[in-house]
């Protein structure tokens, strides 16, 4: 297919967090106060066409065919201005996005969407940017997206500033992941809003900063040696943690639901049982859990088994692999 100028269509795939991304320390660069380690999946992706419109007023912003207002649209005309800074040009853009994940329920449809959405937006705006310069613009769209441009097992490094803030691809052991959809109603608080508030107001805050760098020092060293139980004992931990520390802030903000917890429980009573599998959880009550590929549908009906008890239907938990970093289509 030829693309037609001025017009670029992206796809890019939500990652998960092994060790987690919470709280910046520039909000206008998004600079997160320690590195953190994910896996971009190879399912519910997001596809983003961008289209000049010269003759525009405004840019129009569309996401699963229902037009955006607000915040939503606000914030993608800002991110565009970066992109048309980097380009040199004052033309606005039509923008046309899908997410096959839930929007906004603790699956990293941000990630996805901002890591599409730069993606795109560079290629129809012009710009030729290696992996490294398209992660760092993915990030002002969405911390996380950084790493959604990145296949696989990527780092996101914390950097000195803007220009040392970037994901890159981590050599790791073949991982399945199994997900478990709790809820997919957009979260009452947003991730930003909480990160701020844990930020302002938990006790616990700094001691998340220096565990979360000591904790990124220990997996990438998992992952080097190719150590599956370190991974998994970190990631688990990690995640743990990260919701004691949102929980410690002033008002409390509780992702996790009745459900999350029984899921955490199972996945833990499984390791006792010789099925070696780890929970994670990012911001909201959805669960997932990383397990060695020949163990991952045996999980899997595990987890479905204890799905149907909980009400949320064999449809709910599938399992995902690795996947691409984003891509330009058309």
């Amino acid at each position: 297919m030829t693309p037609t100028p001025g017009t670029a269509t992206a796809r890019a795939y939500p990652n998960i967090a092994l060790v987690k991304y919470w709280g910046k320390r520039d909000e206008e660069l998004i600079l997160p106060v320690a590195g953190s380690l994910s896996l971009t999946l190879d399912a519910l992706p997001t596809t983003t066409t961008v289209r000049l419109a010269p003759d525009a007023e405004a840019d129009a912003f569309a996401l699963n065919d229902a037009p955006q207002t607000g915040e939503a649209a606000a914030r993608v005309s800002r991110f565009l201005d970066r992109v048309r800074g980097l380009a040199g040009s004052g033309a606005r853009a039509v923008v046309d996005s899908r997410n096959e994940a839930p929007t906004g329920a603790g699956l990293a449809s941000s990630a996805s969407g901002f890591a599409a959405l730069a993606t795109a937006a560079a290629r129809a705006y012009g710009l030729e940017l290696a992996p490294r310069e398209l992660s760092r613009l993915a990030r002002r769209g969405s911390g996380s997206a950084a790493r959604s441009i990145v296949p696989g097992v990527a780092v996101w490094h914390a950097g000195d500033d803007d220009a040392g803030s970037f994901a890159e691809p981590v050599p790791a052991p073949e991982l399945r992941m199994v997900i478990a959809t709790v809820d997919t109603a957009q979260k009452a608080v947003s991730s930003r809003a909480a990160m701020r508030r844990t930020a302002l107001t938990s006790p616990f805050f700094p001691a998340w900063i220096t565990s979360t760098e000591e904790s990124l020092a220990a997996m990438l060293e998992a992952c080097a040696a190719g150590d599956f139980t370190r991974i998994g004992r970190i990631t688990e931990a990690h995640a743990m943690r990260m919701h004691a520390v949102i929980q410690s802030c002033d008002p409390p903000i509780r992702y996790l639901a009745p459900a999350s917890v029984a899921l955490f429980d199972r996945i833990a009573a499984l390791r006792g049982e010789g099925l070696e599998a780890y929970g994670t959880a990012d911001a909201g009550p959805n669960v997932c859990a990383i397990v060695r590929p020949e163990q991952a549908e045996e999980l899997a009906d595990e987890l479905r088994g204890l799905g149907g008890r909980l009400g949320l239907g064999a449809e709910a938990v599938r399992v995902v692999g690795p996947g691409p970093g984003a891509e330009t289509l058309a």
